[in-house]
């Protein structure tokens, strides 16, 4: 390499490496990528869902179900389930850092639609794990309860 491309090379390396926010700022992204998330879910939009998970990203459901990020693009792309609504119940979502590469969002899910020929209408809390990579936050690590007594799940809607 030509001495007079290192001062570039150094400014391209230097630009590519992520950079640190203030945690108020990680906090308001991690809280709209979970919000962008679950609207990619309601559309059953693979594609966008994708860009959001991390590649060993895995689930835990309140009945025991684990699944892979892959089993969750799957369910998307094969549109088994039409959501009317997958939105967190406003002013229920909060999301913590812990240090500088960790947030867990947790927030009360309303969740309605077919699943086969089978309507749903419930509420469930979850936490969230995003992690921070080079490609910026993605969602590692989910844990779905089961559905919330009628009492407890009402809310908007």
């Amino acid at each position: 390499m030509k001495p007079a491309l290192y001062p570039l090379c150094a400014l391209l390396a230097i630009g590519a490496a992520p950079a640190r926010a203030a945690p108020d700022q990680d906090r308001a992204a991690v809280a709209a990528l979970d919000t962008a998330y679950q609207a990619a879910v309601e559309r059953n939009d693979a594609a966008a869902m994708a860009q959001i998970l991390h590649p060993r990203m895995i689930l835990i459901t309140g009945d025991g179900g684990v699944h892979t990020g892959e089993d969750l693009l799957a369910l998307a792309r094969t549109r088994e389930v039409a959501f009317e609504h997958q939105v967190e119940d406003e002013g229920t979502q909060t999301v913590r850092l812990y240090g500088p590469d960790t947030a867990i969002v947790t927030a009360r899910l309303w969740l309605k639609g077919v699943r086969g020929s089978r309507a749903f209408d419930r509420r469930l809390w979850f936490s969230d794990t995003y992690v921070r990579t080079p490609q910026g936050w993605r969602y590692v690590f989910g844990q779905a309860s089961t559905d919330l007594p009628a009492a407890v799940g009402a809310g908007p809607g």
